[in-house]
């Protein structure tokens, strides 16, 4: 058996990133550290911030609101998640997103852990000042050379 050392992060601590598909995620557990169980990560979000169309073909995807709102599109169907709400998204299931409010933010938990090197290829470290614009090019590109997640249209929004 794997033997992994404990992880503890206080608030605020986190290796945080830019995501090129919009927002700041602050990542709480690693595919490393978790033995690949499970990918976790803090996702901070502004009004507008859509995601396209897209599924996980490896993992289970977990959404619980910490503050906001948003809409999801899941399987065809609409809905809202706001503060203390959860979506669980099982591995291959087309969904979407929208922030509706001025700010949200999210935990983000994708089981297991196969999704880091997707958001890794996507984003850049993130430090002190304004957010790059959104790369879709480059989210798709990560997407095909990861494998991690597939596009499968604009947003449905």
């Amino acid at each position: 058996m794997e033997t992994r050392e404990t992880t503890v992060r206080a608030d605020g601590q986190g290796e945080r990133r830019w995501f090129c598909g919009g927002g700041v995620h602050t990542w709480l557990a690693t595919e490393e550290e978790t033995g690949g169980a499970y990918l976790l990560f803090e996702d901070a979000l502004d009004e507008g911030k859509t995601t396209p169309l897209h599924q996980h073909p490896e993992a289970d995807e977990t959404f619980y609101m910490l503050e906001g709102e948003v809409r999801l599109y899941i399987a065809g169907e609409e809905q809202r998640l706001a503060a203390g709400g959860i979506a669980i998204i099982p591995r291959g299931v087309p969904h979407a997103f929208m922030v509706v409010t001025p700010t949200a933010r999210m935990l983000c938990l994708q089981t297991p852990g196969r999704g880091e090197a997707f958001y890794r290829h996507a984003s850049e470290p993130a430090g002190p000042g304004d957010q790059p614009m959104p790369d879709f090019g480059r989210v798709r590109a990560a997407a095909a050379a990861t494998g991690a997640i597939e596009i499968l249209g604009p947003p449905p929004f």
